[in-house]
């Protein structure tokens, strides 16, 4: 569970336990209508979680605008790696956006080579801190990524 998910579920529990505090004690004695209550709890809760997930940001999974990102290219990954057991391996070095494990289309299995989505600055530390490690008892190698040729169709009507 990330440090987002956390804060998001702390601040779930104490509006639980505010509005609790709040529908019992204080207005146990007066006639407001239930229904009105509990629109009254949506708007609450839709603020704060609005107000936490824009104040939040630091520990975000999700990519935002203003991060720069780079792509590694992660080879001799051992074939039974997964994606959360590569996910922590490069976590202890920075942040993780996403992790892909190429597979074979036709067998499935894993075909030894992968990408992981960092932040530059921690892209960088993993780089010199990974390439060349043993892990499982394989040496990874770990660079940046090349990115994908994209086939330009040029359209001279001239």
């Amino acid at each position: 569970m990330n440090i987002l998910d956390r804060k998001t579920l702390f601040t779930v529990l104490l509006l639980a336990i505010l509005s609790y505090a709040l529908g019992h004690f204080v207005l146990l004695n007066s006639q407001v209508d239930p229904a009105l209550l509990l629109a009254l709890g949506i708007i609450i809760g839709g603020i704060a979680s609005a107000f936490a997930s824009s104040t939040g940001n630091t520990g975000s999974s999700s990519i935002s605008g203003s991060v720069e990102t780079t792509t590694l290219y992660v080879g001799n990954l051992p074939y039974r790696a997964n994606e959360q057991v590569v996910r922590d391996l490069f976590e202890e070095k920075g942040r993780v956006f996403s992790v892909r494990l190429l597979k074979d289309k036709n067998t499935g299995k894993r075909r030894g080579f992968g990408f992981v989505e960092m932040p530059q600055p921690d892209a960088l530390k993993a780089i010199n801190e990974l390439n060349e490690s043993e892990f499982q008892q394989r040496t990874l190698k770990v660079r940046e990524a090349k990115q994908k040729q994209e086939s330009l169709t040029t359209n001279d009507h001239d």
